[in-house]
């Protein structure tokens, strides 16, 4: 198993510690899990933080084996001001994450698909959680964030009976940075003009995983797809994520290491708990 970077209480401390400027501070928490802070909040997308799939697969034809450890309790996360879920699967829309980050954080809001939320209500049934609903370009202040939703395809656009996607990614306006987090998403055609149409972006964490039917799950971007859509949409700097979590659905960065280099993409390739900060004088 990979070992974090930093877990528990030193990444715990970390967080804390990072000082409340116009920096935009970003820690991985693996998975597609990343928590933004700029200006003292704190912004934590589609987090998994638990063994639940672990569990629930272990005795089945598709285990979802961990490859790297967790990074920290949920309930120790006592700072968060908004947390999302891009969609409906478990390592988007955790319930064994979320309601212990909900005790810890009274005022905590979830973002979310429109269509998703009473599907999120049922799963989160132990705890009711202030959730704000999003579609395609709908945009909401939540807490003290600007939030957009995204079309995402994934493996395709699925919308429910009132044209509301049930798969979004999010951009966010954290402090005076503009953060693109895509959730789970294949490149389609309506991609580019959404993000494009919102002007330029500072940070974009995108799935690197990439679509193998064998895998029997919903697939994503692959390293080139999402150094090639980071460069197309003139991101500032690129994330991967989505690799790394489980053995039969990950994939390395090194395809999307070598692509960015060609590109002339700036990239940054994170480990586990680490802290990745960042300041206008550096882009």
């Amino acid at each position: 198993m990979k070992l974090a970077v930093q877990k528990e209480g030193a990444l715990l401390q970390d967080i804390r510690d990072a000082p409340a400027s116009d920096d935009l501070h970003i820690w991985w928490l693996g998975q597609s899990g990343f928590l933004c802070q700029s200006q003292g909040r704190h912004l934590l997308f589609d987090p998994y933080l638990s063994d639940s799939l672990s569990i629930k697969y272990a005795a089945t034809d598709k285990p979802h084996v961990r490859m790297t450890e967790r990074v920290i309790d949920p309930s120790d996360l006592d700072m968060v001001a908004v947390v999302t879920s891009s969609h409906n699967h478990t390592d988007h829309l955790d319930g064994e994450t979320l309601l212990p980050l909900a005790a810890a954080n009274p005022s905590l809001v979830l973002v979310l698909p429109e269509a998703n939320k009473e599907f999120a209500t049922a799963r989160l049934k132990q705890r009711s959680i202030p959730m704000e609903g999003l579609n395609t370009g709908t945009t909401r202040k939540v807490n003290g964030f600007e939030i957009t939703g995204i079309t995402a395809a994934h493996n395709s656009i699925d919308r429910d009976d009132a044209g509301n996607s049930r798969y979004l990614g999010f951009v966010a306006i954290v402090g005076s940075w503009k953060v693109y987090h895509s959730g789970d998403t294949l490149w389609h055609p309506d991609l580019v003009p959404e993000l494009l149409a919102l002007g330029p972006i500072d940070v974009m964490f995108l799935p690197i995983n990439g679509n193998k039917p064998e895998r029997r799950v919903a697939g994503n971007l692959n390293g080139m797809e999402a150094a090639a859509l980071a460069k197309a949409c003139g991101a500032r700097v690129v994330i991967p994520c989505h690799y790394d979590m489980f053995t039969f659905n990950t994939d390395t960065p090194d395809e999307f290491v070598t692509a960015c280099e060609r590109l002339d993409q700036p990239a940054r390739v994170m480990q586990n708990g680490e802290r990745f900060s960042l300041s206008h004088a550096y882009l």
